[in-house]
């Protein structure tokens, strides 16, 4: 290996062609900035300005005194969603119930208004989804907030990391966590510190840990967990307060995805202390995945990074989309559905829990979401591939839990409920207790 060059450009740029042609891999070690700007006659801060270029462009991860490495390529893990073609009943999926989300062609034509056009440099928040986005948010932020809109939840952590890090970061999310906030991180190029969770939420201990291993943001759900379906209690949010107060530069994100189905009360996490926050709700598990839009409350700087990219011109959310969901949030009939589907999904949850426990599998009892999370150790031997594997002789498709690890291996699964059938779930934990035995 022979990195040359006399500007940071060049160096970086050599470094660049190195990895692409295979000579440098993922794994490997730059030389130390003082010994190869002596090899190249340069001075110091050239080199360390190539290292900075390269960590910047997810090519390589600078530790400090641990030095510099090659990346691998960023990649997606798994994905939420259907499984197409299976002749398996999918209770893995995640998707909300179809029978329970609002046809948007029967809202668009009771709309009384016509919508549109607009043009580049109107206003991207449409004045009736912004009166409604202060009304539901107002309540849990503090004084002198600012209100933003994204392409659902995923969109606004990638966007919220994008305006506040730089590939290489850290941020302390939960362990288990979600698929899509997962992905995004790692695409983005940031590196996740699992942070332990229990029944009550995000544990302080394990919290506070990741901060001291130099987390700069922290990613926590208040509400409906996924892969869990647990959420915050008041103690434990007070608890995480206590915590963060102490690292107030720390960007905190708080992702109250299922907050229009919620049935518990909101508990927030965030210390008055925090500069940098965010408090993201979307309505894709209320009104369909397809409705690609997430209200953002934010201090006003963090407001203000999110406003340049999503300015008039770039990549504001469409007026069309946010007459719909505004249409959508103000139909009775919609909020008739949306409360039918939170008593439904309920139900089935209990339903599943209550079976289960005939059995005589005693699982954590969710309190929000489409799912239930099923630990396997206290009951089995057999790994959680094993496991997915039995159930789907016998006709059940189930997600692995090690799709949702950030740090450890878990020996769960996922048991996706919202579209369970009558009687289902008593011959699923009857089939869930054979393949343990």
């Amino acid at each position: 290996m022979k990195i040359i060059g006399k500007t940071a450009l060049e160096i970086s740029d050599c470094v660049r062609a190195l990895v692409q042609n295979g000579t440098l891999r993922p794994g490997d070690s730059l030389p130390p900035v003082r010994e190869l700007a002596d090899t190249l006659s340069v001075n110091r801060n050239t080199v360390a300005a190539a290292y900075q270029r390269l960590a910047k462009a997810g090519v390589a991860l600078t530790q400090g005194r641990l030095g510099t490495t090659i990346c691998a390529p960023p990649q997606a893990g798994e994905q939420e969603g259907l499984s197409i073609g299976t002749a398996l009943i999918d209770l893995a999926d995640g998707n909300p119930n179809p029978q329970w989300l609002p046809d948007p062609v029967q809202v668009m034509a009771g709309m009384r208004s016509a919508i549109g056009p607009f043009l580049y440099g109107d206003d991207t928040i449409l004045p009736a989804l912004r009166e409604h986005g202060h009304a539901w948010l107002t309540p849990d932020c503090p004084p002198g907030w600012m209100l933003e809109l994204t392409h659902g939840a995923v969109d606004a952590m990638e966007r919220l990391a994008a305006a506040h890090l730089v590939p290489g970061d850290k941020v302390a999310v939960e362990d288990p966590c979600f698929l899509g906030t997962i992905n995004a991180l790692r695409l983005a190029g940031m590196q996740t510190v699992g942070v332990d969770i229990d029944e009550a939420g995000m544990r302080p201990d394990a919290l506070a840990a990741a901060l001291s291993k130099g987390a700069r943001a922290v990613l926590l759900t208040p509400r409906a967990h996924n892969p869990t379906g647990w959420g915050l209690t008041a103690r434990r949010a007070q608890a995480l307060q206590q915590v963060l107060a102490t690292h107030p530069d720390v960007l905190v994100i708080v992702d109250d995805h299922f907050a229009l189905l919620a049935e518990t009360a909101y508990h927030h996490p965030i210390p008055a202390s925090t500069t940098r926050w965010a408090l993201v709700r979307s309505v894709s598990k209320g009104l369909g995945p397809d409705m690609r839009l997430a209200f953002v409350a934010s201090d006003p700087e963090t407001a203000a990074r999110l406003r340049t990219r999503l300015a008039p011109g770039m990549s504001w959310v469409s007026h069309i989309l946010q007459a719909i969901v505004a249409a959508c949030l103000a139909s009775p009939e919609v909020r008739q559905l949306v409360d039918q589907a939170r008593d439904q999904y309920a139900a089935r949850r209990q339903e599943l829990h209550t079976a289960l426990l005939d059995q005589g599998i005693d699982v954590p009892m969710p309190t929000g979401g489409f799912n239930v999370w099923v630990p396997l150790a206290r009951y089995t031997t057999k790994g959680a591939k094993d496991m997915a594997y039995a159930l789907a002789k016998k006709g059940w498709l189930v997600r692995i839990g090690s799709a949702f690890d950030v740090d450890g291996a878990s020996q769960a699964i996922r048991v996706t409920v919202s579209k369970l059938q009558d009687a289902q779930a008593a011959r699923f934990a009857r089939d869930l207790k054979s393949c343990l035995a």
